[in-house]
């Protein structure tokens, strides 16, 4: 079976690494919208002061991107040191007790439906090719040459935080003042419209529902940030 016969199948190496960025880059576009529209939208409420709304956009497009990389990082990190920890004891038993590691071969074998003679015959066969790639893929469902990369989701997600960062402070600095906020509100809208439709056509799941969930999320946070940033600017001033 080649990737020709059913080119939508990721049977490719390195499937992991590329679903873990596309991943991480969505998130991070998503939150990178919502966050920074959020929190200029709140201070729009209370000031259409051009600097106050440039500060505010800027720190927290600095501050999201950096707290998205770390977060990024530390998770991916944790996983893949699991990985690497689940790699060695495996190693380590198929060394010491190879005989025991092939039965076990044999028994998920059966588990999954061939027969006795059948399973042994495969997991025979798949030992003697690489004993330890047979015992991940079966028995841990690790790929070795395919683990996640933390550098890579780390990078991912600050970059795409900024980018999707840029539209609502763009959004929000570059109308007249009376437009700033529903030219930002609908930009969000429609922003966060497509990256739901590419996160869910990634996933392969329903794209209406995806984008919904997206596009109501992200109106309730805008709504409730301009709410209480208009409340406080007229009560603090």
């Amino acid at each position: 079976m080649t990737d020709a016969t059913h080119p939508h199948e990721p049977h490719a190496t390195g499937v992991s690494q590329k679903l873990n960025w596309l991943r991480a880059g969505v998130l991070g576009a998503n939150d990178g919208i919502v966050s920074v529209a959020s929190l200029v939208v709140g201070v729009a409420g209370a000031t259409t002061d051009t600097p106050a709304l440039l500060l505010a956009g800027v720190a927290g497009l600095v501050g999201g991107a950096i707290s998205m990389a770390l977060g990024e990082y530390v998770s991916v990190s944790s996983q893949r040191d699991s990985e690497r920890a689940l790699i060695a004891k495996e190693r380590r038993e198929l060394a010491e007790m190879p005989e025991e590691e092939l039965e076990e071969l044999t028994q998920l074998y059966q588990e999954r439906g061939l027969s006795r003679e059948t399973a042994a015959q495969v997991a025979t066969e798949l030992t003697a090719h690489d004993a330890l790639a047979a015992h991940l893929e079966v028995e841990l469902h690790i790929d070795e040459d395919d683990l996640v990369s933390p550098w890579q989701a780390a990078f991912s997600s600050a970059v795409a935080f900024t980018l999707g960062a840029l539209l609502p402070l763009l959004a929000i600095l570059l109308p007249p003042p009376e437009w700033r906020v529903p030219v930002t509100v609908v930009a969000v809208l429609i922003a966060l419209a497509v990256t739901g439709s590419i996160s869910a056509r990634l996933g392969g799941s329903s794209q209406g529902r995806a984008v919904l969930r997206l596009v109501i999320g992200g109106a309730l946070a805008l709504a409730a940030t301009y709410a209480i940033g208009t409340l406080l600017g007229t009560t603090v001033v």
